[in-house]
């Protein structure tokens, strides 16, 4: 079953009495369960708003969105809460993180919307989290005292307390340099070993090739839709990054936990 189904969707935004934005117009996309998507585009191309509707952050003007084959387009504000908190993991270029709170603190707060009371044990869950993303001695870190790299792994980790089907990835690397960002795509080329889905926003194209599949979006339309033929390995890229002779060798199974 397709994880994401977009059926002719269009979205118009009303600038004004007069002027109207067509965002996308009538986009029709399959993004099976277990992809690795990397959704590309210029400034104005549509693909903000695209990752707003699939995030269940927007809503559509017309056409249908069915996310794990729940009609997206039925659900009121509570229900589209309900299944953000449930299915969907959200990364941000930003990070957003309280600034004087731990990453255990940051990662637990999505759990401090499970109305429901779904989690016995938050700090046991935010603790497996960090751990997945290789911070288990940093969760009493405050984000200054924090790496920018660190610092989106939390936020990953924060993604991942739910134990969302989908990622959400919207320009995850923006903020870093480049071997940091690297040892992110690691990050999310494990997770997608794991099943999880992930549809990342990016503008770099050395970051879109450690995707499965690339999407370039124009004019809010799918202009190009294909297959990346040499998937990059972000451990392979790291290994050769840091077995330079101003390096020194580490060994990739250490990566997460720098």
């Amino acid at each position: 079953m397709d994880t994401i189904e977009l059926k002719a969707i269009k979205k118009v935004y009303q600038m004004g009495d007069d002027v109207e934005v067509h965002a996308l117009r009538g986009v029709n996309l399959n993004i099976g369960e277990g992809e690795f998507v990397a959704i590309m585009g210029a400034s104005g191309s549509g693909k903000s708003t695209m990752m707003n509707v699939i995030g269940c952050l927007d809503t559509v003007t017309s056409g249908d969105y069915f996310l794990d084959g729940v009609h997206v387009n039925d659900l009121n504000k509570r229900e589209l809460a309900d299944i953000r908190n449930k299915k969907i993991g959200f990364v941000f270029q930003g990070f957003n993180l309280l600034s004087r709170t731990t990453a255990i603190e940051n990662v637990e707060l999505p759990l401090l919307y499970d109305r429901r009371g779904r989690v016995k044990d938050p700090k046991r869950r935010a603790m497996e989290a960090l751990e997945r993303v290789g911070l288990k001695d940093r969760m009493d870190h405050e984000p200054n005292r924090l790496s920018g790299g660190q610092q989106q792994r939390v936020a990953i980790a924060r993604a991942l307390v739910n134990q969302p089907s989908l990622i959400l990835a919207d320009e995850p690397t923006g903020n870093l340099d480049s071997t940091t960002s690297v040892e992110v795509m690691a990050v999310f080329q494990a997770l997608n070993k794991e099943g999880i889905t992930i549809v990342l926003v990016t503008h770099e194209h050395d970051i879109a090739d450690y995707a499965k599949r690339m999407i370039m979006l124009r004019d809010g339309l799918i202009l190009k839709d294909e297959k990346i033929k040499n998937q990059r390995s972000a451990i392979e890229d790291l290994r050769m990054i840091h077995s330079r002779p101003d390096h020194g060798i580490i060994n990739p199974s250490e990566v997460m936990a720098q």
